[in-house]
């Protein structure tokens, strides 16, 4: 009888014998691969939540910074600082589109300088040039405020009274215009781009709102509107992103139903947001002169009669 030494070894009977070099070098770099992947998310997340711990920081500190340090909500109020675009030449209005104007600086106090344009009728221009121009004193200078402003109002009506001949230029006016106005700085402030981020701040009347009246600066519109003796007109755009449209309405539902402006007239003439005028380009308007043209001949109508 025949035997048989041969045994049958199954594949998976087998040794395992020494891993292939090519095969642990790649199983080595997968896991060097997932461990620099996680490393690098951790240190992505770890600088992503150190910068929003520093944001959160300076949110919550501005409030207080500007309580403690009221000049900082004066200068956002008046903005004197900033000039856009910055290298604009104030004293050439002609580069700004604006023809027959001339560029003038009057100093109403000392330590104070208000740059005014002065636009004459195309039959003066040639008799006006020349007159005036010598005066340099770089752009407008001084600490705003709202006496100040008030102050340099009248300072430059009574400057163009001075160089009038005629009788009826007076106080009062016979009418006021009023562009893009806000009924006090509260409602504006509360109502500004600015405030969007802290409109709904913890405090935020007692941080912002409150520190712009302690500082004197209270531009109380909806009160003053009230003891005006002349005609007045409201301009204002459906799209204004500085001065709410609501808040020029409103100035208007506040002056129309007042004792004061029984015997003259009120008006309020809306921009639709599709004309594009928003906060200053009111003066692009095509229908502007006409609009203008029929108001000031109504008051002048109302205020003889």
């Amino acid at each position: 009888m025949r035997k048989r030494n041969e045994s049958v070894t199954l594949e998976h009977e087998r040794p395992a014998g020494p891993p292939e070099p090519g095969c642990s070098l790649r199983h080595n770099l997968r896991l060097a691969g997932r461990r620099s992947v996680r490393a690098m998310r951790y240190g992505l997340w770890f600088r992503l939540r150190k910068l929003l711990i520093w944001l959160l920081g300076v949110y919550i500190a501005i409030p207080f910074l500007v309580k403690i340090c009221p000049a900082i909500q004066v200068k956002l109020v008046f903005l004197n600082f900033v000039r856009v675009p910055y290298f604009i030449d104030l004293k050439r209005p002609q580069d700004q589109g604006l023809n027959h104007t001339y560029n003038y600086y009057l100093q109403p106090e000392e330590d104070v300088t208000i740059g005014v344009w002065h636009t004459v009728p195309a039959a003066l221009w040639k008799d006006a040039q020349g007159k005036g121009t010598s005066i340099r004193w770089g752009d407008s200078v001084g600490t705003p405020s709202e006496r100040g402003m008030t102050y340099d109002a009248l300072h430059v009506f009574d400057w163009i009274k001075a160089r009038t001949s005629n009788s009826d230029v007076k106080t009062p006016p016979d009418a006021l215009i009023l562009e893009s106005p806000f009924t006090n700085i509260r409602e504006e402030a509360k109502s500004h781009p600015f405030s969007v981020i802290y409109r709904y701040f913890p405090g935020f009347d007692w941080f912002f709102l409150d520190t712009i009246t302690m500082s004197g600066i209270k531009f109380a519109n909806d009160e003053n509107v009230k003891y005006i003796s002349c005609s007045l007109l409201i301009l204002h755009a459906e799209d204004d992103p500085v001065v709410p449209f609501h808040l020029g309405k409103k100035l208007y539902n506040i002056a129309a139903p007042s004792r004061s402006f029984r015997d003259y007239k009120v008006q309020f003439v809306p921009f639709h947001r599709d004309l594009g005028y928003r906060h200053k380009y009111i003066y692009r308007s095509p229908e502007l002169p006409r609009i203008l043209r029929e108001f000031l001949g109504k008051s002048e109508h109302a205020h003889h009669h």
